[in-house]
């Protein structure tokens, strides 16, 4: 039996189309055009890529599209500022502070900074609240994404039993409460629980969010089990050249899941639209507009 392979780069691309005809809309019926900002402290070579990929994907479906660059040795104080500068601007609808920040900010700080209104990444206390109160538009992109391509790939999950490994505010969190949205009875797990193997092996979802290269093996997959693979890490592929894997081992996995992400090509294709769908939601509910029904 070899898995389905969950194809994140063609959802993300139908998501997509809907969205840039959907934002057309707005600017011929509405005059609005959502707006989308990007705040990137310092020189960090990845998140350099995380936001130039953000900001293409912005201009490329209709967004306004403005970016703040600050040198890593910014204070706390000028981060701050320029924060509250874009939540007062009216033409942004939608604020992304990329993360990790570096060492000398307090990143709890900047996002109390936030208004809750143009959190599309949904990581102010308030946004995380209505998450867990069932209230929530603007829900964390990659758990989003996730929740999609379940529902493409694995149709109504209630009652299925989903595993969570990683309990991050970015991630593992948040995506519990989707999947208990969904019906699903959800188990959390992380790096000090107890036989991992055997908590993975009921699973008839299981979900990598641990940031360990390739840390879940096949034989930790019940037969048949959809496999949400959410790490991206860059490892040492010989002759000085490095690739990307994720938090399972996918070719031993693949050999008994019934569906898997690949990485990359899975998860990560969906965060970015799911980013420009909450921008959309925020711009909407901003102006006090129906908001966009699920694309």
């Amino acid at each position: 039996m070899t898995a389905t392979v969950i194809d994140g780069k063609a959802s993300a691309a139908r998501l997509r189309e809907k969205i840039a005809a959907y934002t057309a809309e707005l600017k011929a019926k509405h005059n609005l055009q959502p707006g989308l900002a990007t705040v990137l402290v310092g020189k960090d070579p990845a998140s350099e890529v995380y936001v130039r990929n953000k900001r293409k994907t912005a201009e490329a479906i209709g967004f306004k599209s403005v970016h703040v660059e600050l040198p890593a040795d910014v204070t706390q104080a000028e981060l701050l500022s320029h924060v509250k500068a874009l939540c007062a601007d009216t033409s942004v609808h939608g604020i992304l502070v990329q993360l990790p920040l570096p060492k000398h900010l307090d990143e709890a700080a900047v996002l109390d900074a936030l208004d809750p209104a143009k959190d599309v990444d949904a990581l102010t206390p308030t946004n995380a609240g209505l998450l867990l109160s069932g209230r929530a538009h603007l829900v964390s992109c990659t758990p989003a994404g996730v929740m999609l391509l379940l529902k493409e790939y694995a149709g109504d999950i209630a009652g299925k039993e989903a595993l969570v490994i990683g309990r991050s505010l970015l991630f593992g969190k948040p995506a519990a409460q989707l999947l208990l949205a969904a019906n699903a009875t959800v188990t959390m797990a992380h790096s000090r629980s107890r036989d991992l193997p055997g908590l993975a092996r009921r699973a008839d979802i299981l979900v990598a969010a641990i940031g360990k290269p390739e840390f879940v093996k096949g034989d930790w997959v019940k037969p048949g089990a959809t496999v949400i693979d959410v790490g991206i890490n860059r490892v040492d592929a010989g002759e000085g050249k490095t690739k990307l894997v994720g938090d399972v081992d996918y070719e031993s996995a693949k050999a008994v899941a019934g569906a898997i992400t690949p990485v990359p090509g899975g998860v990560g294709a969906m965060t970015i639209i799911c980013l420009m769908h909450n921008t959309l939601i925020a711009a909407c509910a901003q102006h006090g507009l129906p908001l966009p029904k699920a694309l």
